[in-house]
This record gives C-alpha cells, structure tokens and sequence, in this order.
C-alpha cells in the first residue's frame, strides 16, 4: 500500500490494484481514479475541478449528502454507512467540531478504508470526539492545524485512543496550521504512544 499526500487533506492510495483519493484540492492529479472520498463540501475539500480531472468512466464517488447534492454522480453516505469496491471496504464514519461552528455534527464524514489487509482511517475536518474510541486502524491521517480541527495536542490524544502503527498529519501549511504543527504532533505522539509519526513532504509518498 502506498501513499501520497499533496497538501492539506488530499491524498493518493495505491492499494489492492485500485487509486482511491481523499478530498481533492490541492497537487497533480495525473493518475485516474477508481474511487474518490469526499468529506465534505468546503471548496478546500471539494474541488469539482480536479475531480473532473481524475474521474472516468466506472470510477466511484462517495461523499457527504451535502456533496451529492452539490454534483452528480456522487453516491452520498452517512456515518455508519459501508461500501465494498471490489476488495476494498469503505466505512463512512462521524466527523464534526465539538466547541466551534465550522464543521456540524451530522453533515461532513471522515472514511476507514480497508485494503490490503490495512484500515486507513481518514479523519476529515473533525475535532477529537467520543466516536474516535470505537475505531480501529493501522494507519490514521489526521488534521492538526487546529482553529477548524483538532489541534497537534488533540490529535496526538486521538492517536492515543485509536493506537494505530502509522499516524500521518494533514490539514496544515494552508489554510489553518503551519509546519510546527506537524512537528508538535510527531512530538508528543512519540513521547507518550508507541505510535510511529510520518511528516509527508508534499507530492511525496510512503509505503506502509
């Protein structure tokens, strides 16, 4: 399984010979894609442009029902929600602000992706919530930039909870949140979890 973050919440995922991408926005999408995640509908999550860019024919769209109401073809899905993709299972999972007005209980999703023998959790635009205790993964991406999401504190406390191997950083070095983030974040995870911290440079991917 590889992947490849371009900045903010926008990664590739090679894996179980499918490409699955994550709220496209940001980076150079010349690889097209089998299924595309959208978390939500802010136009940093939700770029219809790329993601006319990366879409053919039988590739599948799943997102927010406020992102299926916005295009067409995008096959809306609520917490709670699965999917099977061929060998791929796509979980739909809660992802809201607790203390802030950005991001409402019901409305955005975060996704676990499970492929090649791995759960992937997606965070999302999310704050650090009860649900995050029930969920299982070997690999996380979440935000830290704090203001719109958890900040690196609270995202390092969500690491603690879920215990995965890999917890990878997003949602800073944009529109919230700075470099010093991702480094506070791969701080205090590896200080008080045996969690493992990979800072992605944009364009640039991991095998896990």
């Amino acid at each position: 399984m590889e992947i490849t973050w371009f900045g903010h919440d926008s990664f590739m995922i090679k894996a179980d010979g499918k490409i699955v991408y994550t709220d496209p926005y940001f980076g150079d999408y010349s690889v097209k894609a089998d299924i595309i995640l959208v978390s939500h509908e802010h136009y940093d999550h939700f770029s219809k442009e790329k993601i006319e860019d990366i879409r053919r024919d039988g590739t599948v769209i799943l997102g927010s029902r406020k992102v299926a109401a916005e295009m067409d073809g995008v096959k809306a899905m609520v917490a709670g929600d699965e999917i099977k993709i061929g060998e791929i299972t796509i979980e739909a999972v809660a992802a809201y602000n607790t203390g802030k007005p950005f991001h409402t209980k019901g409305n955005g999703l975060g996704f676990v992706i499970e492929a090649d023998g791995r759960r992937i959790y997606f965070a999302g635009d999310t704050d650090l919530i009860p649900e995050m205790s029930k969920i299982k993964a070997d690999v996380v991406l979440l935000p830290v930039g704090g203001t719109y999401t958890m900040n690196a504190k609270e995202a390092a406390e969500a690491v603690a909870k879920i215990k995965p191997k890999i917890a990878i950083p997003m949602h800073y070095g944009s529109v919230a949140g700075t470099i010093d983030d991702a480094e506070a974040f791969k701080e205090e995870v590896e200080a008080k979890t045996d969690s493992k911290v990979m800072i992605l440079k944009e364009g640039k991917s991991v095998k896990v």
